[in-house]
């Protein structure tokens, strides 16, 4: 029996109809015109401010691009060509053949699992394949999720090559699988852990996981030269990013304060202390 009233608060369509009907039962405040001006001027002053910060980025929405066929069950977004970065979506059932690496590629796997040879990733982990390594098939029976940096998928030629040298005897160096349970966080301000993947001396890579709420900024010396959202929401200045959401920046840009109110965990990358 639901003993509950019809205007209960609990009642998401109750509630809605109340805070409609009293919206409708306000009357519209107006504003004295030198009041209504100052006020649009200033809306308009943080539209040209907001579109002005963002002018040194390259952002790409996981809704938003085209999504190419690469092979059955395999879909790929690129997200920026001259860093090799792309989306992979397999889906459940869906294979990449072996292959070799011929560059380092660096894996985050934002949604599902996917076996990459005998390793099994899934979300929140990353995974690194060093140069002139063989990785096994990769496949993925649940379908997932993939982040790549490093890859050569959109040059046939590389492609065909990475392939073909499979078939050479040599597995390389072997790859680098950091679990998100893996590793230590490392606290940089109230609420916002950091966590190293990599750190070449030239670059490094690290998580970054924000609780609702909190904020942190990289400004003396920038990691979100690349930020990727592996989950939840985060504002970067004033742009929302969700998860699969991807920003770049360019070369001395100006890195606004990251911030989230419902928490998020974030893949960065940026120039290592060492390039310095």
């Amino acid at each position: 029996m639901n003993d509950k009233h019809l205007l209960d608060p609990d009642d998401p369509t109750a509630s809605r109809e109340v805070q409609e009907g009293l919206l409708e039962a306000l009357a519209p405040l107006e504003f004295p015109p030198p009041r209504a001006g100052a006020l649009k001027r200033r809306l308009f002053e943080r539209i040209r401010a907001s579109r002005d910060a963002g002018k040194d980025f390259i952002h790409v929405r996981l809704d938003e691009g085209e999504w190419e066929s690469l092979l059955p069950g395999v879909r790929v977004k690129r997200l920026q060509g001259a860093e090799r970065a792309v989306l992979i979506d397999m889906q459940p059932g869906a294979a990449i053949p072996f292959h070799r690496h011929h560059e380092d590629e660096e894996c985050v796997v934002l949604r599902g699992e996917a076996q990459l040879g005998k390793v099994t990733v899934k979300a929140g982990d990353y995974h690194l394949a060093r140069a002139g390594s063989r990785h096994g098939l990769v496949r993925s029976s649940t379908g997932a999720l993939l982040y790549l940096r490093g890859t050569p998928i959109g040059h046939s030629l590389e492609v065909a090559r990475d392939v073909l040298t499979a078939l050479m005897p040599g597995r390389g160096q072997a790859p680098l699988t950091l679990h998100r349970d893996d590793g230590q966080w490392m606290q940089h301000a109230p609420g916002a852990r950091l966590k190293l993947l990599r750190d070449d001396g030239r670059e490094r890579a690290m998580l970054l996981k924000l609780d609702p709420g909190a904020a942190t900024d990289f400004r003396d010396r920038p990691l979100d030269d690349e930020c990727l959202v592996v989950e939840g929401e985060a504002f970067a200045g004033d742009l929302l990013m969700r998860a699969g959401d991807y920003r770049r920046a360019a070369t001395g840009a100006a890195h606004p304060a990251i911030r989230s109110d419902v928490g998020c965990l974030l893949f960065m990358r940026g120039a290592s202390p060492a390039a310095a």
